[in-house]
């Protein structure tokens, strides 16, 4: 794949463009590779970097929701897992499956016949994409596998499988391949206003944030994708516009996997509360998540209290009685605002829905609010079918390749193609396999930059596989601008470090700083 070039508010501007998508979270993203596949002439924009909003901030899981079978959710659990199988393949090194334990437990609000029958229906629902069966496990067998679980009250458990990704190199990902097919895309670059042609919504007033400078860019049809920030974006629009979002935090927290002792992604039910928690793997770390309450806090200043993180040591420490979590083991935290769609406001937060809802607005602005991370490829596929008909065009879903379209990296079978060319350049064993786990048959272009320049191929971290260019994969390839786009989300030394990346920050800032400044010796 070529170098990614992030279009400038000239590009922007002097394009008619057929869509214009606002918010460059997995959903914009999604609906910009959509459009573009298409061979609609699509710009997307987003105000931070993209995925920097909710889309890196989540519990990192694609699944189809085993709590939603009990609140009888059955085409979303369907809708979800048919994704799920869809995304396994599409992008394997970004989205893999994982094994989860699900210990059954007397006091548990599910009785044990349920949870079966509940498995058993997920597996069904899974069809000829699920990825294994699951398996109910005796007392002994679930113990065997994880030691450390408390004892009492344990009946027995189950083992089954969803898939895990990395959130925001999959966001990432997406955009890049709306840009490999002729997007315009821009990060840092946000909608400050909407411009009209009489009553109708015509395109919008951008900013770029990074220079201060504005243009006015048109489009036939602007799509409002912005997550969190969707009502906000429709009072652009009409400024008496009611809420239609009913945000719940998010919160979730990190500690070393040595201090909590779990062999797998495990499900259970907090004591606490009775809401099912996630303890999941993550290399050397296992985060715990997530909590689920409303708050009205801004957006962009989502971060978890002291009573959630409390909350979630306390849960995980009742499931694991010798971890004795405390704060000072929590070496990251983060949260995330879900965009719920707000319907009865008597719904306890928990079972609010996780469905989407496109709506068109009085200048003919479409908005999709509401859904999960899990459907966005298919959310995307609804909305650009709707848009292509506001257009006039013929829209059928066999015209759409974004079920078929790989995302990069995604070719399958090239692990052990990728592995000797690693070892012959001197890197270790373990970042040969860190490489490939994270970038596919991208791989091949990082070991290229380490034979144009050999010191890209030394560490950034001394705890931690990645490698210097990795940092200029992220400036060339995946429009990475700062050095915090890169330690965030495109490597995640922040939350992959004890030190969250301080040993490699400024050896980052200088690879950006030199590449922005063009130098030379950088290939």
């Amino acid at each position: 794949m070529p170098p990614s070039v992030r279009a400038t508010l000239r590009d922007l501007g002097n394009t008619r463009h057929d869509l214009l998508v606002i918010g460059g979270g997995i959903t914009g993203a999604g609906i910009a590779r959509d459009a573009a596949l298409r061979g609609l002439a699509v710009a997307l924009v987003e105000a931070g970097d993209f995925g920097s909003g909710t889309s890196s901030r989540t519990s990192r899981l694609i699944h189809g929701g085993l709590r939603y079978l009990e609140q009888g959710r059955i085409r979303l659990v369907t809708e979800s897992l048919r994704e799920r199988a869809l995304l396994l393949r599409l992008a394997p090194h970004l989205v893999r499956p994982i094994e989860f334990i699900l210990p059954f437990y007397r006091e548990d609000r599910v009785p044990r016949w349920k949870m079966r029958l509940g498995l058993t229906i997920y597996d069904l629902l899974a069809g000829t994409g699920n990825v294994r069966r699951h398996k109910t496990l005796g007392k002994r067998a679930l113990r065997e596998l994880e030691p450390l679980l408390r004892e009492r009250g344990l009946t027995g458990g189950a083992r089954y499988f969803d898939a895990q990704c990395d959130d925001a190199r999959l966001t990432v990902a997406v955009v890049r391949a709306a840009a490999s097919e002729g997007a315009r895309v821009a990060n840092y670059v946000r909608a400050v206003g909407l411009i009209r042609e009489g009553s109708r919504i015509a395109g919008a007033r951008l900013r770029d944030e990074l220079t201060g400078e504005e243009t006015e860019a048109s489009a036939r049809l602007v799509i409002n994708a912005t997550g969190p920030w969707t009502d906000a974006v429709r009072r652009l629009e009409d400024p008496a516009s009611p809420p239609i979002l009913r945000p719940t935090k998010g919160s979730h927290v990190q500690v070393p996997q040595a201090r909590i002792g779990n062999r797998h992604a495990i499900l259970f039910t907090s004591p606490i509360d009775r809401r099912p928690i996630f303890v999941l793997p993550w290399g050397d770390w296992t985060y715990i998540g997530s909590t689920e309450t409303e708050t009205s806090e801004p957006p962009g200043d989502v971060r978890p209290s002291e009573s959630e993180v409390v909350y979630l040591l306390r849960s995980a420490n009742a499931l694991f009685p010798a971890a004795h979590l405390t704060t000072e083991d929590v070496a990251v935290s983060w949260a995330g605002l879900r965009p719920l769609l707000a319907g009865d406001p008597g719904t306890p937060a928990p079972e609010i829905s996780r469905e989407h809802r496109i709506l068109r607005g009085p200048g003919g602005m479409l908005t999709i609010a509401g859904g999960k991370l899990t459907t966005f490829r298919a959310m995307a596929e609804e909305i650009v079918d709707r848009a292509s008909k506001e257009l006039g065009l013929r829209a059928t879903r066999s015209d759409n390749r974004s079920r078929d379209e790989l995302l990069p990296g995604g070719e399958g079978g090239i692990g052990l193609a990728l592995r000797a060319p690693g070892a012959k350049l001197g890197l270790s064993e373990a970042t040969v396999e860190y490489l490939i786990r994270h970038y596919g048959a991208e791989t091949q272009a990082l070991y290229t930059l380490c034979q144009e320049r050999p010191e890209l191929g030394l560490p950034l971290h001394p705890s931690h596989p990645a490698i210097a260019a990795q940092v200029l994969f992220a400036l060339k390839r995946e429009f990475a601008r700062t050095a915090k786009d890169i330690l965030e989300r495109r490597i995640r030394l922040s939350t992959e470090t004890a030190d969250q990346g301080a040993a490699a920050r400024s050896k980052v800032e200088d690879l950006v700083s030199r590449y922005f400044a063009g130098d030379e010796e950088l290939p």
